[in-house]
């Protein structure tokens, strides 16, 4: 054998060696990634720099080639690397962004549309002035709180019944006029008396256990109604579903849109985090039967997040969501979902008006006392004569301007 022979089958050798070495790190990072045991930046940048590293010496090794093969192998060799770099480097950007968007969700640039002051502000202002008006004094002294749903609803009564200046909003903290803590943190606060009312769905029956735990009694005053509703990406063929589908596809019994008169597709079934507003309408939804258990990323934390990740059709073509209706059609205007019609019942303010719609329910004024006590509207004026404007036409009025379905 040549010397020329022996040093291009060395090299060469070489060259496979370092491949297998570099391709095997870039497979066992991405495994251990995936199986959550390093953070999931680590496992996408070490490949990246490992394969560079690797391509650097592999195209050293070749140089000691003669020239065309040189140029062969280190082509080839470049070639492969760039497919795998490129490979890498987009399942880390697309995983990056994903985890970004769950965290980054818009719910603030949501909730700020409906601030009762600024310009241009989405919550609702009567024409005529309000029957009930709070001074500078009596405004700093309310504390209200409540669901991300339902935030259009308490800060447009802020705008017709607080003066500006009796106004603090800090959407996400403790003793404030105007928070915004989402449905379970909005509990615990009128629980722990950080927040004077709230504005909700029902509690799950966990947040129930945790106030009679504690002692307190949760006093929930109806002041309007509204739809529980499903959704699926606009490219689904399904149109609607039966109440008892539903529970079969959250129960597992159910597993392919087939089934249902779509595509041959697994169901996605998202969920979301335990006692919010909407996690707790599926639950009464259920029955009583046993909600399956979702994978760690099929459980979303905003129904923003929920909302769109259905609408993403290149990742979850297969996905069904739930939210509220007007959340999901005003607050949050993606035309890439659709809702569902259940029982052949379309999701409308009529339907919910006159019973039809199967899935509507009452949303809440909720305060909180220790157990055993009046609540604190019947000891509180100022608590007590909102909760009397909020039952008045001109409460009500608010209600169904806003978009929801009012008491009357």
């Amino acid at each position: 054998m040549s010397e020329k022979t022996k040093t291009i089958l060395s090299s060469l050798v070489q060259s496979f060696l370092m491949l297998i070495i570099g391709g095997g790190t870039v497979v066992f990072l991405f495994l251990l990634g995936n199986f959550g045991i390093f953070p999931i930046y680590v496992t996408k940048v070490i490949p990246v720099v490992g394969s560079s590293g690797v391509l650097t010496l592999l195209l050293t090794i070749c140089w000691d080639l003669p020239v065309k093969w040189n140029k062969r192998i280190g082509v080839l060799f470049l070639c492969v690397f760039a497919v795998c770099g490129s490979y890498v480097g987009f399942h880390a950007a697309q995983s990056t962004s994903k985890e970004n968007l769950a965290t980054l969700d818009d719910r603030d640039s949501i909730l700020y549309q409906y601030e009762p002051y600024i310009e241009g502000s989405k919550a609702i202002l009567l024409k005529e002035p309000s029957l009930l008006q709070f001074d500078a004094d009596t405004a700093s002294e309310i504390r209200l709180d409540g669901a991300t749903a339902l935030y259009p609803i308490y800060a447009s009564f802020v705008r017709n019944v607080w003066p500006e200046s009796g106004v603090e909003i800090r959407r996400y903290e403790k003793d404030t006029t105007l928070a915004c803590s989402g449905t379970s943190d909005a509990y615990v606060k009128v629980m722990k008396g950080e927040a004077d009312m709230i504005f909700a769905a029902a509690p799950s029956e966990e947040l129930r256990k945790v106030a009679e735990m504690c002692g307190i009694e949760l006093h929930l005053t109806p002041i309007g109604r509204e739809a529980f509703v499903f959704f699926v990406n606009s490219q689904n063929p399904v149109d609607g579903l039966s109440v008892e589908q539903i529970q079969k596809i959250y129960t597992g019994e159910i597993k392919n849109w087939k089934e249902l008169g779509g595509s041959s597709q697994s169901i996605r079934a998202f969920q979301r985090d335990e006692n919010s507003g909407s996690q707790t309408a599926l639950e009464q939804l259920m029955n009583g039967l046993p909600l399956m258990e979702p994978e760690k990323e099929d459980r979303i934390g905003s129904m923003g997040g929920i909302i769109r990740d259905v609408a993403n059709y290149r990742n979850y073509d297969n996905a069904i969501g739930f939210s509220f209706r007007f959340y999901s059609t005003e607050m949050v205007q993606n035309g890439d979902i659709k809702l569902l019609a259940l029982n052949g019942v379309e999701p409308t303010k009529e339907t919910i008006r006159d019973g039809s719609y199967p899935i509507a329910s009452y949303f809440y004024a909720v305060t909180a006392s220790p157990i055993g006590q009046p609540a604190p509207e019947t000891e509180n004026e100022d608590l007590a004569a909102l909760l009397d404007w909020i039952h008045s036409p001109q409460g009500q009025q608010i209600i169904e301007e806003t978009g929801y379905v009012s008491l009357k």
